[in-house]
């Protein structure tokens, strides 16, 4: 039987509940399903009321070495994305011998914790081969010959992983903040109807797994995301295979939030085309040194996202880039900024997490 969604939507000192009525089956519940949630649960344990995948992003050395950030991903989600092993960079360093080897560590560490996984990335114009852009840069590499190269990229990867992902981020920032398409690599070369061409390539791998735009700064209604809105009406009107829209949600706490129903709007103008959607890469940066003001605001973005999820109809995964400020990306990245995921660096929880512990909680109560 699926429960309930209910939302808190608000700001940090108000709270609002709005219910979502979700279709339920002719099975019987189980008594256990009957008990109200605790917040003594676990983010996967409440997110699964909640049919949601909560996911975060995995650094594959620490996943090897560290064993309480192990222990944590295993405990606190039902999802696991590949932060880079899945990356062209990495999987194809030298041209045609591919090396899947960390990534199907990520995998069977996903299957031993009950786990799902989602494929990031197959197609960026960041983190490629060095033997695949100089070649381009140099002339040695055609632009015939760059698409076959990226279809057999595509094949080779998907086909790998084939049965083992359940979604796949296939185009990976492809509209520039001027929202227009992004000046790239594949642009310049192929022109802009190889977007459509790597999904028809992903399908013909792999018939089942859900197939992703993804970017950032697509949150809330602007210009990017309605760029974003008609090439994916674009691509289904070409009968282009394509099933989700992945917003990132990279936030920063200096420059304030969206709504949770503007960001709930534009979702479901995606939902509207058939398409499922996800919050697939989150975290609130912040202005270093932390202060408790900026840590309330930061649970305050990790939140507004979260509800815009659950009260989206098809918003099927929420995803954070990284758990733990140890390993966390955006130091390197922003200067003069970091503290930006759900536990700080000792792996205790900030008010972000315990926010996010509450929203689950709640929508999850019938």
């Amino acid at each position: 039987m699926k429960l309930s969604r209910v939302a808190a939507v608000g700001a940090l000192a108000a709270v609002a509940l709005y219910s979502i009525t979700l279709q339920s089956s002719a099975d019987n519940a189980s008594t256990e399903s009957h008990q109200p949630p605790s917040l003594d649960q676990s983010l996967r344990e409440l997110a699964g009321r909640n049919d949601l995948r909560i996911g975060t992003a995995v650094d594959f050395d620490a996943l090897t070495s560290d064993a309480p950030y192990r222990e944590r991903i295993a405990s606190e989600f039902n999802s696991i994305t590949a932060e880079n092993v899945m990356k062209w960079q990495l999987v194809e360093p030298t041209r045609g011998q591919l090396d899947f080897a960390a990534a199907d560590q990520l995998v069977e560490f996903a299957k031993r914790n009950g786990q799902k996984v989602r494929g990031h990335t197959l197609l960026w114009h960041n983190q490629l081969p060095v033997w695949l852009t100089d070649g381009v840069a140099a002339g040695t590499i055609t632009p015939a010959e760059l698409r076959g190269i990226l279809r057999q990229h595509v094949i080779d990867e998907v086909s790998h992983f084939r049965g083992q992902i359940y979604q796949w981020d296939v185009v990976n920032e492809v509209i520039d903040d001027n929202a227009n398409l992004r000046d790239t690599i594949w642009l310049r070369n192929l022109g802009p109807g190889y977007i459509a061409d790597v999904f028809r390539w992903a399908r013909q791998a792999d018939p089942r797994v859900k197939l992703y735009l993804n970017d950032y700064n697509v949150e809330g209604l602007n210009a990017k995301s309605d760029a974003y809105y008609n090439l994916a009406k674009d691509l289904l009107r070409q009968r282009v295979p394509l099933d989700g829209f992945g917003a990132q949600g990279h936030y920063g706490v200096q420059f304030g939030f969206h709504s949770s129903a503007e960001v709930r709007a534009n979702l479901k103008r995606f939902e509207d085309l058939g398409l499922e959607t996800s919050l697939t890469e989150v975290d609130v940066r912040m202005l270093m040194p932390t202060d408790n003001p900026k840590l309330q605001a930061q649970a305050q973005g990790y939140s507004v996202l979260l509800q815009a999820c659950l009260l989206s109809k098809r918003c099927t995964s929420f995803t954070v880039w990284g758990f733990t400020d140890k390993y966390s990306w955006v130091p390197g990245f922003f200067e003069g900024e970091g503290a930006a995921c759900l536990l700080d660096e000792n792996l205790a929880a900030k008010p972000a997490y315990e926010e996010l512990r509450a929203v689950l909680a709640l929508a999850a109560r019938r």
